[in-house]
């Protein structure tokens, strides 16, 4: 039945043709709304926005976000998916979700910085109390475990300084106890290891209950976009996750789900190149005369070596991937003012903060401001971390070795 209207701009709004359907393309569709029309009453008051089971309104999902979310738990092994604007938001709508007052939260101390300053600053405004453990001490851990111990933090490895935890044993101790686990598992991926799936032989005998994602790194892959999710594989977990989600009113915009979706294909084979350069480019700086250590979870002699072995080393085929991240300690015969030197002379190398995108990143860190307990196992000097693009590996071998030589090289 036609629309009854006679002026243009009442037609043009109400136009009543349908393309017809049955129209297939690699790309899916991009669905943009905020309002989502409705058959009838009747349809408006019985649909659910808790599920995927029909549509209500754009912030609680389009056909657009359903299906990133449904590939991201194809990705990372879960069964219930939320996307949310950072993966800063999905670590805060994680500990929001499943924190109150009076509970307490665990975080390693080589956490990603802001997860620490968040629980810091805002989860103590809700009588939250949060308490950092030794990321390579299981006993610190669970001596540091209480009866208000409500979350565990995990992070694999650790931001900046690379230390790969024991995750099967500190993931097997918390549920022992009864303690909700959620990882950062932005380094990860889905790809070097399965969160839910620790042991990795199918089982999902040992997994972590929340998976947190920077979809900013990996996942989109071009440096453009700011996205997380937060992914699940427990109903009861994932209500939680989406109410808060909900009273918070988080959503994403269809064109960055758009650009992720077109770039998920390509994530293990992006991945896969980010590492393989990344340890080449570590391997040949352990060789640098400036360098006193390489910080690389996958190189032995890293701290955490034998813990990524255990997750990752056996997985595909034995290689087991380490995505394109690692960091350097120069010696501490150097100033800081050297070690700046070194990295405004990089040419390829761009000063920039993220990771996971086509070119090539660095920042130099003082890890004394970062971390509350010492770190013996760290050399003495400066910390600089590299991300590894997607650049020739002999061409930034080449900027780092010019680089090394105008900062270093002796007067």
């Amino acid at each position: 039945m036609k629309t009854p209207a006679t002026d243009l701009s009442t037609r043009l709004i109400h136009l009543d043709y349908q393309p017809p359907a049955g129209f297939m393309a690699p790309a899916p569709a991009v669905h943009k709304a905020s309002t989502v029309i409705f058959p009838s009453v009747a349809a408006m008051r019985t649909r659910q926005w808790m599920d995927k089971s029909s549509y209500t309104y754009g912030l609680h999902g389009t056909p657009t976000t359903f299906i990133l979310e449904e590939r991201l738990c194809a990705l990372e092994g879960g069964l219930q998916c939320v996307l949310v604007p950072s993966g800063l938001a999905a670590i805060a709508n994680v500990s929001l979700a499943l924190l109150k007052a009076g509970d307490e939260v665990l975080i390693p101390d080589n956490a990603y910085g802001p997860n620490q300053s968040m629980a810091q600053a805002t989860l103590a405004q809700f009588g939250i109390r949060h308490v950092l453990y030794d990321p390579l001490d299981v006993a610190d851990l669970a001596a540091k475990l209480s009866p208000a111990t409500r979350l565990v933090w995990l992070e694999a490895p650790g931001s900046v300084t690379m230390e790969f935890p024991d995750l099967l044993e500190m993931v097997r101790l918390c549920k022992s106890r009864g303690i909700t686990t959620a990882l950062d598992n932005t380094w990860g991926a889905g790809l070097a290891f399965a969160p839910f799936d620790l042991m990795g032989d199918g089982s999902g005998s040992l997994a972590v209950d929340v998976s947190a994602h920077a979809l900013t790194k990996y996942p989109s892959g071009g440096g453009d976009v700011l996205m997380g999710s937060v992914i699940t594989r427990d109903a009861a977990l994932h209500l939680k996750i989406k109410l808060l989600h909900m009273h918070l009113g988080l959503g994403v915009g269809a064109n960055d789900v758009e650009a992720v979706l077109r770039s998920l294909p390509s994530i293990a084979l992006r991945y896969r190149a980010h590492d393989l350069a990344a340890r080449d480019l570590a391997r040949w700086m352990q060789q640098q005369s400036p360098v006193v250590q390489v910080l690389h979870p996958a190189l032995p002699g890293s701290p955490g070596h034998a813990h990524w072995q255990a997750v990752c080393g056996a997985l595909h085929g034995g290689e087991g991937w380490a995505a394109g991240l690692f960091s350097v300690v120069f010696d501490a015969r150097y100033s800081q003012h050297q070690v700046d030197a070194f990295c405004d002379g990089l040419r390829l190398f761009k000063l920039g903060y993220s990771w996971g995108g086509p070119m090539s990143l660095v920042v130099p860190y003082d890890i004394a401001s970062m971390r509350h307990r010492p770190v013996p196992h760290l050399q003495p000097g400066h910390v600089v971390r590299f991300s590894v693009g997607l650049e020739a590996v002999q061409d930034l071998q080449q900027d780092l070795q010019q680089a090394m030589q105008c900062a270093f090289a002796p007067a």
